[in-house]
């Protein structure tokens, strides 16, 4: 009996909340609930209303799990914008409707900024002021920008007239509960998604297994590359005094590699989870380092953000419709917030800044550019400018201050010796083998990567469960001994 109660305790408490293991993707629980949870959905699937709540518990589960009682926050955010939209959408009165509007946003982005920013802002009075305002005890609900963004453009569409508001209020839920996209993106429109929802139609053969690919796809990347290689890179960016020029720039390719299988790793697995489920989540990233330029870079680059940005920001300001200076300062704006939006700190700012004054260059520059001839030489020379600008920028998105960003980059530029590089690849083998691979399989060209996953969704179940089986062995084999969280579920 003692044991039974022991047992109990136990599990009550493996379920419950736990702040400092958040349950994200890597998490072996997750996986779990989900192979529970996905016969019970295929059984419900037909009937849409029970299909609806059972998906809804579990997602509002799956985000108790990774923030608490935050979960009600989206409840709460969901109540209130379903009825603002049902409001704008029977308003005739124009003022009214703007009124509606700005509450909403009011609401949706002051709950952001309160969480995200308000230790920002307290920092930043203290030493412009020299007080003593103490740091909040925030804990951040996980994924609460990406959340923020579905709402804010599900109420903004229809303010503007392109979608009509749902008329079930479960439907809206769902959509902003929907637990692949909870966390980290992709920021899927309403406009995408309730139709899908609506229609319920099941799955097929080649979603599913074409979902499983992805799913595999985005562990491997995140398990297994990111994972590994952020262990170094994590130690080189923590003491950039400590490390040549050499083995600093290492650890900046690193990082550039190890945020892309990280983040486009997740959403492979969002948009593989969503494809088993029979929803179409679209694609996030489009092998952002192959880019010759940065307006290319950012249109292959988390593709949700960059085109909610595109939609809710630069184009509201005006986009390029009223002259080259307008649509310049457009830019700089909307980079600058795409820059804070990842992260409260004033290296996040640089960072945007950095990619706004580049895409502004690359305007002004593009009728010039448009005479040069394109051939393998200019290309891999604008591909080199590129991904070299990318990669610096990195330094700003990832160094813990701007003191830290400047030491790795003068330590580049003042202590480097190619004379480090056959001892670093002596001592850091694997690590370099594992980056040179990443680097590789990035330029393999899309029709082979589709070739295979045609291939995997024909082959025998014996086969995917083999490479399944040798998938869990490289994630046990390369495991760090602390998993690194999700990159972008910060943000």
């Amino acid at each position: 009996m003692i044991l039974d109660t022991i047992d109990i305790t136990q599990l009550l408490s493996l379920l419950a909340f736990n702040r400092d293991e958040p349950m994200l993707f890597t998490s072996g629980l997750f996986w779990v609930l989900f192979l529970l949870f996905l016969p019970i959905y295929a059984l419900l699937k037909s009937r849409r209303k029970k299909m609806m709540l059972f998906v809804i518990a579990f997602s509002l589960y799956f985000f108790y799990k990774s923030s608490g009682l935050f979960f009600l926050l989206l409840v709460a955010t969901s109540i209130f914008d379903w009825w603002v939209a049902q409001f704008i959408e029977s308003s005739k009165n124009r003022t009214e409707r703007r009124i509606a509007l700005t509450v909403s946003l009011i609401f949706s982005l002051g709950i952001l900024l309160f969480f995200k920013y308000s230790n920002f802002v307290i920092w930043n009075w203290n030493a412009l002021v020299h007080g003593n305002f103490q740091p909040l005890d925030l804990i951040m609900p996980v994924g609460v920008s990406f959340y923020t963004f579905r709402t804010i453009s599900y109420v903004v569409d229809v303010y503007k007239g392109k979608i009509q508001p749902v008329d079930d209020y479960l439907d809206h839920l769902f959509f902003l509960s929907y637990f692949p996209c909870l966390v980290a993106g992709p920021i899927v429109r309403s406009r995408d998604f309730i139709p899908q929802l609506q229609e319920n139609k099941p799955a097929t053969r080649e979603m599913i297994y074409g979902g499983l690919w992805l799913v595999m796809l985005g562990i491997l990347k995140k398990a297994v590359f990111a994972d590994y290689i952020a262990q170094y890179n994590n130690i080189a960016f923590g003491n950039p005094t400590g490390y040549t020029g050499f083995e600093l720039l290492m650890a900046v390719l690193g990082f550039t590699m190890q945020i892309y299988c990280d983040f486009s790793g997740y959403s492979d697995m969002a948009i593989g989870l969503g494809s088993i489920m029979g929803f179409n989540l679209g694609i996030n990233f489009n092998y952002p380092y192959r880019s010759l330029n940065v307006t290319e870079f950012w249109h292959r680059w988390h593709i949700t953000l960059s085109t909610w940005l595109r939609d809710y920001v630069y184009i509201p300001l005006g986009g390029n419709r009223k002259g080259t200076l307008r649509q310049h300062f457009n830019l700089m704006v909307t980079m600058l917030l795409g820059g804070l939006w990842h992260g409260a700190a004033w290296t996040f700012v640089v960072w945007g800044a950095g990619h706004g004054i580049a895409l502004c260059v690359h305007k002004l520059c593009k009728p010039w550019l448009d005479t040069i001839a394109s051939t393998r030489v200019t290309r891999f020379f604008s591909w080199l400018l590129t991904f070299s600008f990318v990669a610096f920028l990195w330094i700003f998105f990832r160094a813990n201050s701007f003191h830290a960003a400047g030491q790795i980059i003068t330590n580049i530029f003042t202590d480097f010796e190619w004379a480090y590089l056959p001892v670093f690849l002596e001592r850091r083998f694997t690590w370099s083998l594992m980056l040179a691979i990443i680097f590789g399989l990035h330029f393999v060209p899309r029709h082979i990567w589709d070739k295979l996953r045609e291939r995997f969704i024909a082959a025998p179940w014996i086969v995917k469960l083999l490479l399944f089986i040798i998938l869990i062995q490289l994630v046990l084999q390369f495991a760090s001994a602390t998993v690194q969280p999700f990159l972008y579920s910060q943000f």
